[in-house]
């Protein structure tokens, strides 16, 4: 048996069946895991993982028995069993090869593959979809009590996705990144941007890719902020936020013209209010795909950045990857291949509005931002057109891409077929703006996008949550997602405050909603306000929402909106301490309670109705249509003070606190100061 097992110094391998399977010390406390039906390994695969990440320092130990092998590395040991149920069998069963977990202090499991049957298939199935590629499953057994976080970003509402099916595939509000954080102490990267899902059953956890060719998984041990700092090491830090995108964010949909976006800062201004980043959104542009302003509607971009910039506001420019195909780069793109192919049909891949068009209506493609001539092309004209006139922030929007209808298994990329590769496009978008300004010489990058994949934190990819409904139940939804994301390694994430879908600036019920989300969005990582507001309409390059500035919401909001304004500003010194520990240890700056309280049971079954902003300060949104007081878990092992009232409260129990429509009830750590008071007046 020992044959099977081959010690390659820093990883352990077992070849068996046409299998090979290695087990590779990948960080401290991190092992790799890649299994390929048949033949060597693949190594040229697109993935999340740093190269870098790979093996320093001390190797693994390695031991090799008749039967079972081992590779310890830190406080993960993996074993590999040649024998099933304690029987030596002298022709290896489907479940021979099988890999266990185990905590390395004790010996005890962490986490165990499972096969589905004592016969057949194993823990590990593939199953051809010709020409090399498989529909790969990847089984684990279920633990009792066990509780799961992360995956990215989803409307489904749980904090704890355990019981939960998640589709591994990017849409507008659905955001895969396929990392997940276990309450059983390991984190696991399914390092593969392959289209499929993942099963959180009571019955087993089955990970699955549709037609990929490898299986390739990450996994590492401890407490939650060991295993967030590890993943960021493992995928990559992000930078540190620049001091201006901690501020305040005014957008909406949309500014038709230049006067009108001017004419909103200046009343910013004018009323002495916070204002960072002001939003020219779609429908800017001359064509899609020709990534330019519009002469009529915007004639002179560069006396408006100059105007911005002498009021302390920067020009965020929003970025589609769709080619219409009246725009002047699409014949160029297309002879060239720098568009997503199609394995079958034509090119076109969306029927989206474009000007110029009676019928307001063209079948665009999309640029292939995993194609290195493709980014290298789209990142010229955003040079050309924009960054040339003082724009340096991009939104990256519709950048699953937005497919209609989305047929991933039809489209083909520079990096391989849409149901191998697929999720991997947001990252690659984020990667085109930020190799670009970096080759430009800047080095203060942020971009706003609407999907995302692991990774992408080290390109300077901002998240936000996509066109979410204008309800309590959305802004309940969306804590819980943002604290996810912030478990999914991506630190820098905001909501459309007030949500996307409608909302009337005039309904006293929208109002209290607004002024709810507003007060949640000054304590998220990023500060946004956006929407569409008022009926729906058709969708056309006419077309924009109702008034959403902070003074559109009558006179009983606009006091308290401003106040929020003004606590966030005084705010930024201790939000910025916590977006350069992000970058320095990959710990997010808005978490769960568990993160800084893991001893803490009541932390782990809160529900994610509040969180943590940096360690110091527990924040509890009020998410109720009328609620003017809620209870509040506070963890144990800390005492917490009222931010408002200065009443002190024992760690470990819940509190109900007071409410009134002006306040969201926070608190300070053992004794924190922070400026949160209202400030005084001259």
């Amino acid at each position: 048996m020992a044959t099977f097992f081959h010690d390659l110094g820093h990883a352990l391998e077992w070849r068996a069946k046409g299998e090979t399977l290695r087990v590779e010390a990948w960080g401290p406390d991190a092992v790799r895991v890649r299994a390929t039906p048949g033949g060597p390994l693949l190594h040229d695969l697109p993935g999340a993982l740093l190269p870098e990440a790979a093996p320093t320092g001390d190797k693994p130990v390695i031991t090799i028995g008749a039967h079972t092998a081992t590779l310890v590395n830190g406080a993960l040991t993996v074993r590999i069993d040649a024998r099933t149920e304690g029987k030596i069998v002298p022709e290896l069963l489907p479940s021979a090869g099988q890999v266990t977990f185990l905590r390395t202090d004790d010996g005890s499991e962490l986490l165990a593959e499972e096969p589905h049957h004592f016969w057949w298939p194993g823990a590990r199935l593939a199953t051809s979809t010709g020409n090399g590629y498989h529909r790969l499953e990847q089984r684990f057994r279920a633990y009792d009590g066990e509780r799961m976080y992360g995956l990215g970003q989803h409307t489904h509402g749980l904090l704890d996705q355990k019981g939960a099916v998640i589709d591994l595939v990017q849409r507008n509000a659905e955001v895969t990144v396929p990392f997940l954080l276990s309450s059983r102490g390991y984190g696991l990267l399914w390092n593969s941007p392959a289209i499929g899902r993942v099963e959180l059953a009571e019955t087993g956890t089955r990970w699955v890719a549709d037609s990929a060719r490898q299986i390739d998984y990450w996994v590492t041990a401890g407490e939650p902020a060991d295993i967030l700092r590890r993943y960021a090491d493992a995928t990559g830090h992000p930078p540190v936020l620049p001091e201006w995108a901690a501020g305040f964010w005014q957008c909406k949909l949309r500014y038709r013209t230049q006067d009108e976006l001017l004419g909103v800062a200046r009343e910013y201004k004018r009323r002495g209010l916070p204002l960072d980043v002001i939003v020219c959104d779609f429908f800017h542009w001359t064509h899609l795909g020709e990534w330019r302003f519009d002469p009529a509607e915007w004639p002179d971009p560069q006396a408006m950045v100059d105007e911005l910039a002498a009021m302390g506001v920067r020009l965020m420019v929003s970025v589609w990857p769709s080619v219409s195909p009246l725009s002047e780069n699409y014949a160029t793109m297309l002879d060239h291949g720098l568009l997503i192919g199609t394995e079958q049909g034509p090119i076109a891949h969306a029927d989206w509005p474009d000007k110029g068009l009676a019928a307001y209506s063209a079948q665009v493609a999309f640029y292939d931002a995993t194609h290195p001539e493709g980014r290298a092309f789209v990142w010229d004209r955003l040079r050309d057109h924009y960054h040339r006139q003082g724009i340096t922030t991009f939104w990256l929007d519709a950048c699953e891409p937005e497919l209609k209808p989305g047929h991933p298994a039809n489209l083909r990329y520079h990096a391989g077929p849409g149901l191998e590769v697929g999720n991997l496009y947001p990252r690659e978008n984020a990667r085109m703006v930020w190799e670009g300004l970096r080759a430009e010489g800047e080095t203060e990058i942020v971009s706003l996008n609407r999907s995302t994949w692991a990774g992408a934190q080290r390109y300077g990819a901002a998240l936000w949550s996509g066109d979410i409904a204008t309800t309590f139940a959305s802004l309940r939804a969306q804590i819980k997602a943002g604290l996810n994301v912030m478990l999914s390694g991506i630190p820098w994430w905001t909501t459309d405050i007030g949500g996307f879908h409608g909302g009337d600036p005039d309904d006293p019920a929208y109002r209290e909603l607004l002024v709810r989300w507003f007060q949640y969005g000054a304590f998220c990582p990023l500060f946004r306000l956006h929407g569409f507001r008022g009926p729906e309409q058709k969708l056309e390059p006419a077309m924009t929402g109702l008034p959403n500035e902070v003074w559109s919401y009558g006179e009983e909001a606009y006091p308290i909106l401003r106040d929020y304004l003004h606590l966030r500003d005084r705010l930024r010194p201790y939000v910025m301490e916590q977006m350069r520990e992000a970058a320095d240890t990959g710990l997010p700056p808005m978490r769960p309670l568990f993160v800084d309280f893991p001893q803490d049971p009541g932390s782990w079954t809160e529900g994610g109705t509040s969180f943590l902003l940096g360690p110091d300060l527990l924040v509890a949104p009020v998410t109720e249509a009328g609620a003017r007081e809620r209870e509040v878990y506070l963890p144990a092992g800390a005492e917490w003070t009222d931010a408002w009232t200065g009443q002190r409260h024992a760690g470990g129990a819940v509190v109900r606190v007071a409410a009134p429509l002006e306040r969201i009830p926070l608190f300070l750590r053992d004794g924190a100061v922070l400026p949160i008071a209202p400030r005084e007046e001259a």
